[in-house]
């Protein structure tokens, strides 16, 4: 029996917003420049969706690295994304159209993301989508990022909603595998990761864009 949907929950960074490009350039520029580390496409779509600061200590521990601290080249990440964010940053197709349709149905919204704090204000400020949302919460927050599942079930708890009646918008592997191990709806719109990638292939629906959501897709999720 499918759950009646309650809540909905977006992913930001190449869900909601155009910005994976944005951190593409700033992470190659600064992982080979800083670090030494050419980063390849794989690198790219295991670190999609996942907290920067994760994906330095992995690297740090995988390439031996003892001359850096990974929060201060985080740190550089995030000012450099932010600066990028300030200057161009555009919501993805069919962005609008999905939160449109969540708020029509008298579903509460809200942004769960693996970015730094900083980082998801500096995008909702640069595009006014604040007032888009009931509520902001970022994976920094908690102990685990995704692929754990805490970012997700946190959101579930403030909108005092069950688990399993929320649906997650997600484009990364980390973050739809986070949505289903909160036994959440899962509806994946994939980035980086194409949508045969194993892990996006155990989310309920599979996109090929938020514009492909409408009001008789989210009838069906809802239906008993």
């Amino acid at each position: 029996m499918k759950p009646m949907i309650k809540a909905a929950i977006f992913d930001m960074d190449g869900l909601l917003v155009d910005s994976e490009p944005l951190w593409q350039e700033v992470m190659e520029k600064i992982y080979r420049d800083v670090l030494g580390i050419e980063l390849t496409n794989e690198h790219h779509i295991r670190m999609t969706g996942q907290r920067t600061l994760d994906n330095l200590v992995y690297l740090f521990e995988q390439h031996g690295i003892k001359d850096h601290v990974p929060e201060k080249v985080e740190e550089t990440i995030n000012e450099e994304v932010t600066r990028l964010i300030r200057k161009d940053i555009a919501l993805m197709p069919g962005a609008d159209q999905a939160l449109t349709v969540c708020r029509k149905a008298g579903l509460p919204v809200a942004i769960a993301s693996s970015a730094n704090p900083v980082v998801i204000d500096a995008v909702v400020d640069a595009l006014e989508i604040r007032d888009h949302f009931d509520h902001i919460y970022s994976a920094y927050y908690e102990e685990y990022g995704k692929p754990h599942p805490a970012v997700f079930l946190k959101v579930a708890k403030h909108f005092k909603v069950p688990p399993h009646e929320c649906v997650v918008f997600e484009d990364s592997p980390a973050g739809v595998i986070a949505a289903k191990a909160a036994r959440m709806v899962c509806v994946a719109v994939p980035n980086m990761a194409p949508g045969t990638h194993p892990f996006i292939r155990t989310a309920d629906v599979v996109l090929e864009s938020l514009e492909e959501f409408d009001d008789e897709l989210l009838k069906k999720l809802q239906t008993p």
